[in-house]
């Protein structure tokens, strides 16, 4: 049967992409939903109300912008500080957009906010992988929701979990280096080439640099610094030949 057919005739969830989507993905669902666990107990032990920290989980649903927001919630900074660093934590969903722009442009305008709304890190990069020709295809869709189906299960789970275990889990426990290592264990997953790593290592050493700016402002700079030097790199013909 072709492509077309087999799409309009199956439901999204009995596609054999949607299948391929969640499998691939529940091989690294484990390690999500551990962060997930982890960032679930840091919102209330960071002296956010239960349905507070259960809206956060279910209306933000991105586990490094919740973590970087949550020390700046719980020592008062102003609403446009966390905004900030949310924001600058996120801005490589812009680059994973315009990624998927081709593949996605022409689905109506709220199919898209659908597909906004659950894009993850880790879908980008299954996705890519299973569809490096940037060419719309019938199967996309539904590898896409396939994945999103193990990753947000995976995550929400594990988060509310956290948040409702949160007042059994003792302090001293260390919840926030165990985010620290949750998060470490996803970057590694997603630093792959060259460029990957000089901006990983320029972020640490910039975020060590300016450890000393208040409401965690160093995180911001690692960010920028980050995001300069990749795109440095990026625009130098050698690299561009070499990520070919």
């Amino acid at each position: 049967m072709p492509a077309d057919a087999l799409t309009a005739a199956t439901p999204t969830w009995r596609h054999p992409e949607f299948r391929r989507g969640a499998r691939d993905m529940v091989g690294i669902a484990l390690g999500i939903a551990a962060w997930g666990l982890v960032t679930g107990v840091a919102m209330v032990k960071s002296g956010l109300e239960v349905p507070l920290a259960v809206l956060m989980s279910l209306v933000v649903y991105a586990g490094s912008a919740q973590l970087a927001a949550l020390p700046l919630i719980a020592t008062g900074a102003p609403v446009w500080v966390v905004w900030a660093a949310a924001f600058c934590v996120n801005l490589r969903f812009v680059i994973f957009s315009v990624q998927w722009r081709p593949y996605f442009v022409h689905l109506p305008f709220w199919a898209r906010l659908r597909v906004g709304y659950f894009t993850a890190d880790l879908n980008y990069v299954l996705f890519m992988r299973r569809f490096p020709d940037p060419t719309p295809a019938p199967e996309q869709l539904p590898y896409f929701w396939g994945g999103v189906a193990a990753n947000w299960g995976a995550w929400q789970v594990a988060s509310l979990t956290g948040i409702a275990l949160a007042e059994l889990v003792p302090t001293h426990w260390g919840i926030g280096f165990a985010g620290v290592i949750a998060l470490l264990g996803v970057t590694y997953s997603l630093i792959n080439d060259r460029v990957s790593w000089v901006a990983a290592g320029v972020a640490a050493c910039a975020a060590v640099a300016a450890y000393a700016l208040p409401l965690r402002l160093n995180i911001v700079v690692a960010i920028a610094a980050a995001v300069a030097i990749a795109l440095i790199i990026d625009h130098l013909p050698a690299a561009r030949g070499a990520r070919r």
